[in-house]
């Protein structure tokens, strides 16, 4: 059965678009193409993990989110918070003081996401232990990394943990409550306030399920610029406002680097940054690095804290969990009673997730055959292409180029540097190598009038 599309958070307005190319450079799974003066996505490929929604100079990347009018929808409404959405303030604006304001603004209840981490902590431990011969076993937490090994590493899916993150295990969690209570599940708005792109595409396609709890998300910037306009008229008594402490030292720093792995027995490793990652994927696949039992992959640096979407400065954020979480084992972590585990055996029952297969961004064709002979066009095209990934043909290197070719989205005399070998031989006329590049990048870079440069601004 042909798999579902990927939802994709990412968008590019072409009205703002100025073919700058940035995106397409520092796109890790080389996403994105120039054409016609404007990027555009290759869906197949995008991972959602942001890279191009941080370098953009005009804003024309865009994150979609769900209106934030939606939660009136349901007449029970869940706003589940990630911790690190504290820590986004200073020390003075308390995570207290920003789930009164959450209920002020409309929710019914303030759940973290984190509430299932102890639960989760031992699911993955005996996970682990099971899975003796595949080995390491990858952290399913960060959706950007799982869809990075799908589309980048498909020999690696095999060793995707297969049980829920605490975003879907606390979301069950929190229905089969209310529907204990009498709620009915169409009366339920859960909505997840999210730090990054990815997740809102795994709760709008989640992979190795069906459906998400979640029945909307609202990006984490929009939350916390509300928040900050309402704590002016917020009261000392609301800022006083404390529910009972239900989070532990190490539920709180679960979403940073090293929060997961530093709780799993064996040789674990925690890597950050999809670059990093990548590197250290592809030294696995190729079987340079053996012995570990578990590894923690996070796509942005300092994992959560630095998502996309998150306002705060990421290393500050990180400091101010880890002094939350340091004050709660002061407190006494055995005092800290969690309603989640009431339902710990209904949730152990439905932790796991289905099967997550590859989709290689790789396979040039349904058809093995076909697909054998196009990367063999491919491996002849790369002989003649020059090999420096200079961009200009509207691909962000070489190879990319030789695929789109053998796919029919490109020509050869895309490339620059073939182009003026064909003119030097009188294969390719000027003036079509000059229409070309006018396709790739667009007329209006090849239309400025230098004769307008105020040469008294110029520098000698």
């Amino acid at each position: 059965m042909e798999p579902k599309a990927f939802h994709h958070a990412l968008k590019i307005r072409q009205d703002v678009c100025i073919g700058c190319s940035h995106c397409m450079r520092v796109c890790p799974t080389e996403a994105l193409r120039v054409k016609n003066g404007k990027a555009e996505l290759y869906e197949n490929r995008c991972i959602d993990c942001g890279e191009c929604f941080r370098v953009c100079p005009t804003s024309a990347i865009i994150i979609e989110q769900d209106d934030f009018k939606k939660i009136y929808n349901y007449n029970y409404r869940v706003a589940l918070v990630p911790s690190i959405l504290s820590g986004q303030f200073s020390d003075e604006i308390t995570a207290s003081a920003v789930t009164s304001i959450l209920l002020k603004l409309g929710f019914n209840e303030v759940v973290e996401v984190e509430t299932s981490v102890e639960l989760l902590k031992e699911e993955i431990n005996t996970y682990i232990a099971e899975k003796k011969n595949t080995k390491p076993v990858i952290s399913s937490f960060c959706p950007a990394i799982v869809r990075l090994i799908q589309v980048k590493f498909p020999s690696l899916t095999e060793n995707i943990m297969l049980l829920k993150p605490p975003l879907d295990i606390t979301s069950l969690y929190i229905k089969k409550k209310l529907h204990d209570k009498g709620i009915s599940d169409d009366q339920i708005g859960i909505f997840y306030i999210t730090p990054c792109a990815a997740k809102i595409a795994a709760v709008k396609s989640p992979v190795g399920e069906e459906k998400s709890e979640v029945a909307g998300v609202i990006n984490m910037n929009l939350i916390y610029n509300k928040v900050l306009k309402s704590l002016v008229q917020l009261s000392e008594s609301e800022k006083g406002f404390s529910e009972k402490e239900c989070l532990t030292g190490t539920s709180l720093i679960w979403s940073l680097t090293n929060g997961e792995a530093s709780h799993v027995n064996g040789r674990c490793l925690a890597i950050d940054g999809v670059d990093n990652v990548i590197e250290f994927l592809e030294k696995l696949e190729n079987e340079e690095i053996s012995d570990i039992d578990f590894l923690e992959l996070r796509a942005c640096d300092e994992s959560c804290a630095g998502g996309v979407l998150t306002t705060g400065n990421r290393f500050l954020t990180v400091e101010r969990l880890h002094d939350r979480a340091n004050d709660n084992v002061l407190a006494n972590n055995s005092s800290i009673k969690n309603p989640l585990l009431e339902y710990k055996e209904f949730l152990k029952s439905r932790i796991g997730i289905g099967e997550i297969n590859p989709r290689s961004m790789m396979k040039l064709d349904e058809d093995m055959a076909k697909a054998m002979k196009k990367m063999e066009r491919v491996n002849r095209l790369m002989c003649f292409l020059p090999g420096i990934d200079c961009g200009s043909c509207g691909a962000p290197s070489c190879q990319a180029l030789a695929e789109d070719i053998v796919q029919g989205k490109a020509a050869i005399s895309h490339c620059i540097f073939l182009q003026k070998t064909m003119e030097q031989f009188r294969k390719l006329h000027p003036d079509h190598s000059f229409r070309i590049m006018e396709k790739i990048w667009g007329k209006d870079r090849f239309e400025k009038n230098c004769n307008k440069i105020d040469n008294s601004k110029r520098y000698h």
